[in-house]
């Protein structure tokens, strides 16, 4: 396996990915300003739901927010074009790290392939072809890779659909209750809402999508079905992106199979004036990177989703392990949420109004959020220091519009009320 790893292949697929790369991270962050994305989720709350422990993570004040977004998108633009590159993607993504830190109202799993991806093309040469970094020889051309490379895309993408297609086998996917109700939610139109009740077609789209994320990569991974499985990607993303209106994420997949092609047959399509490599041979190129950082970060990939197996309860319930785990577009939540402050020295009891300084969309999320009911205990606590006060709650929840069901203990003080980091947090009550 290690032979193979280091063994020097064309490495267009690379070139071809950081163009498209760079354009959709351009894309992504104008595209934030321009829909306004920006403004509903940095500049219009009072308060910010970062990851708890980057709560120091806030928006910038005033409309910088739209500077930092537009410097982003610059930095796209320098990676499309591979001016700069190493520079301009270490850049992006300590950028895009702080967006996707500082907040979770707007959480999306692209958002952290984003991330994930950005920080290995940190790392990665692809800036030694059809780059300015190469025409004004800031850099070497070369016009080779280890494969390790693109073993490293590769084994990314096999990770994200086969969780993902994992994560659909629960009943109320199964059922299509979820897709049923994922579906009509997504238009007005009468002859899509007739289209989307029937039950033969949310139950297609329900077993077409576990059957797709399972047995996409195996076939993109073998010749003969190669192109097959193409095409079946861009139908498949495309419906979604047409449909679910999820933003760059299915251009951003269909990019990886870039890597499943033979180098040379993507060399063939895009740089037909390139030279071929004269001879295949072994290239110590990042060897130390990929035995130390990359083998190491993909086995994380591989532990991370797996998480919620060794923490109590249904982590469609509880939430606890939900994040950074391919559970993409699982189920719907809705919930309702009354907090009361207890004045421990009159003993009188008011409640809170969440509504005076949320957005309507983060108070949408409230209820349904424990990690973030945690944290906006946090800060009602803040907001009466030095006050003798208990907070207790009142919080039901619903999940693909079952029955309400009771989430929160209503006898824990939240004034007293710990966050727990990597286990269940007993607050949190078990279906």
């Amino acid at each position: 396996m290690l032979n193979r790893a280091f063994k020097s292949i064309d490495n267009s697929p690379l070139i071809v990915f950081r163009i498209l790369f760079g354009f959709l991270l351009a894309c992504e962050s104008f595209g934030a300003i321009i829909t306004g994305w920006v403004k509903a989720v940095f500049l219009e709350p009072q308060f910010t739901f970062s990851f708890i422990g980057f709560e120091w993570l806030q928006p910038l004040p005033g409309n910088l927010m739209y500077a930092y977004f537009v410097v982003m998108g610059c930095l796209g633009l320098l990676i499309m074009i591979g001016y700069r590159y190493v520079i301009a993607m270490v850049g992006f993504t300590i950028m895009w790290a702080g967006v996707y830190f500082m907040q979770k109202s707007s959480y999306n799993n692209h958002y952290y392939l984003l991330l994930l991806i950005s920080f290995c093309m940190i790392f990665f040469p692809a800036n030694k072809y059809a780059s300015l970094d190469v025409k004004l020889k800031i850099t070497k051309e070369e016009n080779s890779m280890p494969y390790w490379i693109p073993f490293v895309f590769i084994t990314q993408i096999i990770l994200l659909y086969f969780y993902a297609s994992i994560a659909k086998l629960y009943p109320d996917w199964l059922n299509g209750t979820f897709t049923k109700n994922l579906l009509q939610g997504t238009t007005t139109k009468p002859f899509f809402l007739n289209l989307f009740s029937k039950s033969w077609f949310y139950m297609f789209i329900a077993y077409a999508g576990i059957l797709f994320d399972l047995v996409i990569t195996p076939l993109l991974l073998i010749k003969k079905t190669r192109n097959v499985a193409f095409l079946l990607s861009i139908v498949f993303h495309i419906f979604n992106a047409i449909v679910l209106h999820i933003g760059i994420f299915p251009f951003f997949a269909l990019s990886f199979i870039l890597f499943f092609y033979e180098p040379e047959t993507i060399q063939n399509l895009f740089f037909k004036n390139k030279p071929t490599i004269s001879e295949v041979h072994q290239s110590t190129s990042g060897a130390l990177l990929f035995k130390f950082l990359f083998i190491p970060f993909l086995i994380i990939q591989l532990m991370l989703p797996l998480r919620h197996h060794f923490i109590k309860g249904d982590v469609l319930w509880t939430e606890e392990g939900h994040r950074l785990s391919w559970r993409m577009m699982l189920r719907e939540r809705s919930g309702y949420l009354i907090i009361k402050i207890v004045d421990n020295k009159t003993k009188k009891e008011t409640v809170y109004n969440y509504h005076n300084n949320l957005s309507s969309k983060q108070a949408r999320q409230l209820p349904t959020k424990p990690d973030f009911i945690w944290q906006y205990c946090q800060r009602i606590k803040n907001e009466y220091t030095g006050k003798n006060i208990s907070i207790y709650l009142d919080c039901k929840n619903s999940v693909n519009r079952g029955p309400y069901k009771t989430l929160i203990d209503p006898t824990v003080d939240f004034t007293k009320a710990k966050w727990d980091y990597f286990g269940h947090n007993n607050w949190v009550l078990l279906n």
